[in-house]
């Protein structure tokens, strides 16, 4: 934070702290095993504890372990559930499958716990392996028991896969997690000034915290220097923006979204004022391609709108949001992220990307970047991205198509 806040300052950016309340958790050590049996012999699982899991009873716990594939199917097994490690496999093959996934890590633990499970096992949500698990965020229901979690690595669930084809595993689950009384810490909040319409605020953010397993590069390390090169330009321009461009920071994505939620609060008298909300939290892999989502009126320009399961994704992380809201994202080498996939044709999005590109410098003031963007696109509108405000419904259209190239890299979220 104080670096951020420092190089910001270099850079000639107006930059100040906003200070949020954050959780605490200490992963601590964790250990699974397969136990041996008459079948096999034991084998040591690689596994990482969810975030935000709690730790095992001292000494661990022993179970067998039930494997499902869906949260209906915990529902279905019944007592057949009770007392035993409840096992999430699912087949994660492309990265479009994260987003359903996903729902199995954050949901899974609640809804084992409910059926009688003590405790909840995942295949790490990854495409590719090197015995590697992969963390992430749980989501425990007030009022239900918490059970203790983890993500094995894609190898060690397989094998768990195949063991349980034969007969009854027993795996032993040892996570020294706990969770500590909530600490001081801030988002960084930098901005460009407007120079026509000061008071309309385009947002720029990226998030400063990481996994504890990991460094950070691609998941935020990426998104943050993008967003504050951003900002260092801007600040150098003869010619400022026509609206405010401010830079957030936000701390606590990764397992709270306090630092997001923070920012509305602080900010709940000017969010009226926000025109457009840009997130990078893509990675830092080369620009592949942009997907705009959008409500009812998206299928006009072929751009694909919402599905039930992103809808309600959306609205768990988004307090207000709703299916006319407008999301667009980069598409990145190796991103794993939800919404990643292509709709209609590669005409259709690339002319869509450039329409978008040039309707955001349009609303950045950024006139020559505007024009040479509209230069290389059909005549494309949408009065989502055209209007004060991001949430209106879209009735994009594409009108016949002229020259038009590559995408260029932008994901947006309502304000």
């Amino acid at each position: 934070m104080r670096w951020a806040q420092a190089a910001f300052q270099a850079d000639g950016v107006k930059v100040w702290l906003e200070p949020v309340k954050v959780p605490h958790w200490v992963r601590g050590e964790g250990r699974g095993r397969v136990l041996p049996s008459e079948r096999t012999r034991g084998h040591t699982l690689s596994l990482l504890a969810l975030g935000g899991s709690v730790g095992t009873p001292e000494g661990g716990l022993s179970a067998e372990v039930v494997e499902v594939r869906s949260l209906d199917e915990v529902v279905a097994l019944g007592d057949k559930v009770k007392g035993k490690i409840v096992f999430f496999n699912h087949d994660m093959a492309k990265t479009e499958d994260y987003g359903p996934a996903a729902g199995l890590r954050t949901r899974g633990p609640s809804a084992a716990a409910k059926a009688g499970a003590v405790g909840m096992l995942i295949r790490s949500l990854s495409t590719a392996s090197l015995r590697t698990p992969h963390t992430g965020a749980l989501s425990y229901e007030e009022g239900v028991p918490q059970v203790p979690a983890a993500a094995v690595s894609v190898e060690d669930a397989q094998l768990l896969h195949r063991l349980l084809a034969q007969g009854p595993v027993t795996v032993r689950l040892e996570l020294g997690c706990q969770s500590l009384p909530e600490a001081d810490s801030f988002n960084v909040v930098a901005e460009v000034k407007g120079r026509e319409k000061p008071r309309e605020v385009v947002l720029l953010g990226a998030h400063l915290d990481s996994w504890d397993v990991g460094t950070g590069a691609h998941d935020d390390g990426a998104g943050v220097t993008m967003v504050m090169e951003t900002a260092r330009l801007l600040a150098r321009l003869e010619r400022a923006p026509r609206r405010t461009v401010r830079v957030v920071l936000f701390m606590n994505e990764e397992n709270g979204l306090r630092g997001g939620r923070g920012y509305a609060q602080a900010h709940a008298a000017e969010l009226g004022e926000h025109v457009a909300a840009l997130e990078m939290d893509a990675g830092g892999g080369k620009p592949q391609g942009v997907a705009l989502r959008a409500g009812a009126g998206a299928a006009a320009c072929g751009i694909g709108q919402f599905s039930r399961r992103q809808h309600e994704a959306a609205a768990d992380r988004v307090e207000g949001f709703a299916p006319d809201h407008v999301a667009l994202r980069v598409r990145r080498h190796q991103d794993h992220a939800v919404g990643m996939s292509r709709q209609g044709t590669v005409e259709v999005e690339d002319q869509v990307a450039l329409g978008v590109e040039a309707q955001l410098a349009q609303a950045l003031g950024m006139q020559q970047a505007a024009s040479a963007a509209r230069a290389r696109t059909p005549n494309w509108t949408c009065p989502a991205l055209a209007s004060s405000a991001v949430t209106a419904s879209p009735s994009c259209q594409a009108l016949p198509a002229g020259t038009h190239s590559s995408p260029r890299s932008a994901r947006a979220f309502p304000g």
